[in-house]
């Protein structure tokens, strides 16, 4: 089905994006939802992969500076994952290098 949410967190826990594609979630269903990916997320070390899975969603997190981008998918979507976050990479290391060159 491709990707069911989007994520961005800071590294208090802190949402400061969240984006639901298709998923009829109530306000407090989606509230509980993060919390408890959040939470999970958050609590791994460096070492550990970035894949994660959770109730019905396979959820993939990559930090970049402050901010965890955390996405969603069904469990066997996981190729959607893979590019979302190589997107992401792309995008922080242009903005990244954009803003160095500014300085």
């Amino acid at each position: 089905m491709g990707i069911r949410f989007v994520l961005l967190v800071n590294k208090q826990g802190q949402t400061r994006l969240a984006q639901y594609y298709a998923e009829h979630l109530t306000l407090d269903e989606r509230r509980a939802l993060e919390g408890e990916i959040v939470r999970k997320c958050l609590a791994r070390t460096e070492q550990q992969c970035s894949f994660v899975e959770h109730r019905n969603y396979k959820i993939v997190y990559r930090r970049y500076a402050s901010l965890f981008f955390l996405v969603g998918v069904d469990n066997d979507e996981v190729s959607y994952l893979v590019l979302f976050l190589n997107f992401i990479r792309h995008i922080i290391f242009y903005i990244c290098y954009i803003d160095n060159c500014s300085i």
